[in-house]
């Protein structure tokens, strides 16, 4: 039976110190601060209240700056970190209540996880880095080793099996990160900065190859960055974390355009929206604009609601006629003007 979300994280707490049953009572009965957490009970609140539905085949973006609690949050799905209370939930499955051996075979099985640090064993080759998961399953060596140089393949490192960690740059050492996590065929993949530590250009070109990969295999991913524009790139949904604290969460669209607050005002103050926003955001409603301008032209640019900022303005550049926005079924529902295009550059609103 399908779920309707692959990862529930229901009210999570991570409170880290001797003292973090005290502290957490009197988190919830008088409300202290994180600074009071620490002063009173020399505790720190390292995830404070969280709670997410990650839906299945889904790329969730978790961001925040150092220190917001986003790694901390993530380590918990697969129980690296116990949580002070709380609830999680992967695939429908009660991870807080498996016992430590069922637990470790989880993990093996159904989680995987790539890390910022590529984690890789330097006495091992790429192939053998990559088959670990299944020789801890206990997969006959001939099956994993034919497992491994497909999954290498996969991420284009194709005659480099017989190669050492050292051997490798920094993007093809994450390359086998990611093999590894494949390789075993998880339904979850947790990945923790993965491509922070890597130059841009290279960091942009496996953004690009992850997001291929993800929508072929179809894995629910966690993906934790600090940066927005890796975000908004592959994010199918954002959470922006504060203090331990989810503070929204939405599509990249819905953060970039209506932040809840100060802070994620100042987050998303420098993301161009011309690759964020969408059609269905800026338009005018049909009915209204014709009731005051009169029928739209017959030969109307035509745009999608998904059409993104960028492509109706360049449409603007060639034409000074309003567009025509139509749904799935090709039936027009809205207008977009030059000056809703200037109006959401410039001042960020949506038009009503």
């Amino acid at each position: 039976m399908s779920q309707e979300f692959a990862i529930e994280i229901s009210n999570v707490w991570k409170i880290f110190g001797a003292r973090a049953t005290e502290a957490i009572a009197d988190v919830r009965a008088t409300a202290i601060t994180k600074k009071q957490v620490l002063e009173k009970y020399n505790c720190v609140v390292g995830v404070a209240d969280a709670t997410m539905h990650i839906k299945p085949g889904e790329i969730f973006c978790v961001m925040g700056l150092s220190g917001s609690g986003k790694s901390t949050l993530v380590r918990h799905i697969n129980r690296l970190l116990e949580p002070t209370s709380g609830t999680i939930t992967v695939n429908g499955q009660n991870i807080m209540a498996m016992a430590p051996d069922e637990l470790r075979r989880y993990r093996n099985e159904h989680i995987a996880m790539v890390f910022q640090n590529f984690a890789l064993m330097p006495h091992r080759s790429v192939l053998d880095n990559v088959a670990l998961p299944l020789e801890i399953r206990g997969v006959a060596k001939n099956q994993r080793m034919e497992v491994a140089e497909r999954t290498i393949e996969m991420v284009d490192l194709t005659g480099w099996g017989n190669k050492f960690a050292h051997e490798l740059s920094g993007g093809m050492q994450q390359r086998v990160g990611l093999a590894r996590a494949l390789a075993a065929d998880p339904e979850v993949l947790l990945m923790d900065e993965p491509f922070s530590a890597l130059d841009p250009l290279i960091r942009r070109q496996l953004q690009g190859e992850f997001m291929g990969l993800a929508a072929n295999m179809n894995k629910t991913t966690v993906f934790i960055t600090h940066d927005l524009d890796e975000a908004v790139r592959i994010g199918d949904r954002i959470a922006i974390m504060r203090d331990g604290m989810v503070i929204q969460t939405g599509t990249p669209e819905d953060i970039v355009m209506n932040p809840v607050d100060d802070y994620v005002s100042d987050f998303v103050a420098g993301i161009s929206r011309l690759k964020v926003v969408r059609a269905h955001a800026v338009m005018q409603d049909l009915a209204a604009f014709e009731s005051v301008h009169g029928t739209l032209s017959a030969d109307a640019q035509t745009f999608t609601q998904d059409a993104h900022l960028g492509e109706l303005i360049d449409a603007a550049i060639t034409s000074d006629q309003p567009a025509a926005i139509v749904d799935a079924n090709g039936a027009p529902v809205g207008v977009i003007t030059r000056s809703d295009l200037l109006r959401t550059v410039i001042e960020g609103t949506e038009t009503s």
